[in-house]
């Protein structure tokens, strides 16, 4: 098994035109494979702007989807894992945001429905409410690696730590978020959340936004990260269009958990977390 590997974070501009969206997240990716990067990640809502009105003119059903075509055709073309951020699926009659990862054959490995729906109504600042279109998913996400186990995430549910714990009980090395944080909320929390579950659970966390684009009403921050398992910021963008790249050395994850062994040192006598039986 490799001890070191290289990620790219793709944050890209999304606009009202879900060709445009699909044709700028095929370029990044295939721009990023070529740099060597073996596993690539788009950003929340990458082909689909995020707002209600908009996700279900933009949903799509896993057999049918056009989007997800594209990326496994380009994941195998380039032998990458690509985590295609988040798009609006639709089963039946039910919406969710939801992460699909592909793997180096073209295959979909896993999917991730949000299982936290962003519900806010900050005054004078942001109003969104997911949950009028979208449900809930029901599960913690993790997916096989030949480098490590990898935990998926979408954006709100950055915020509930139980999650992280519970990926790193199950030897999870590497988490990644796609996530749109707002103007409002980003500069408040943003790096301190990544650096917290960084930290905490000694693990590379990194969370991948969409660009910003001020023609929508809602205005991504950006800043998509990469943190490492000592709680450093080793690599961050702006709010504009660019790739994010950075080496993971497993070699350096476990030196920290061997220097400073919080996972051991843990009172499974006293506190655990589990998921429901």
């Amino acid at each position: 098994m490799s001890k070191k590997f290289k990620i790219a974070l793709c944050q890209t501009m999304v606009k009202d035109d879900k060709n445009y969206n699909l044709n700028k997240a095929l370029e990044f990716i295939e721009e990023a494979a070529i740099n060597g990067a073996n596993i690539i990640s788009l950003g929340e809502m990458f082909m689909c702007p995020y707002r209600n009105n908009a996700f279900k003119e933009y949903a799509e059903e896993e057999e049918s989807s056009n989007t997800l075509k594209s990326i496994s055709h380009i994941a195998k073309k380039h032998n990458v894992y690509v985590v295609a951020g988040s798009i609006p699926e639709k089963e039946e009659d039910r919406y969710y945001n939801t992460s699909y990862v592909i793997g180096k054959d073209g295959n979909i490995i896993t999917k991730h429905r949000k299982i936290h729906l962003f519900d806010i109504d900050i005054k004078g600042g942001v109003y969104m409410k997911e949950s009028d279109t979208f449900s809930s998913g029901e599960d913690i996400t993790i997916f096989d690696t030949e480098y490590c186990k990898v935990g998926i995430a979408i954006c709100y549910d950055m915020r509930f730590p139980e999650i992280f714990r519970i990926m790193v009980q199950n030897d999870v090395k590497l988490v990644i978020v796609p996530a749109a944080f707002n103007n409002v909320t980003g500069p408040a929390h943003w790096d301190i959340i990544i650096r917290n579950r960084a930290v905490d659970n000694q693990v590379y966390f990194a969370a991948v936004s969409p660009a910003r684009n001020y023609d929508e009403t809602y205005l991504a921050y950006g800043h998509s990260s990469i943190c490492n398992p000592f709680g450093e910021i080793i690599g961050q963008l702006n709010e504009n269009e660019d790739i994010l790249y950075s080496d993971i050395d497993l070699e350096f994850l476990d030196k920290v958990r061997e220097q400073l062994p919080l996972l051991k040192h843990r009172r499974l006598d006293i506190y655990d977390i589990k998921t429901k039986k």
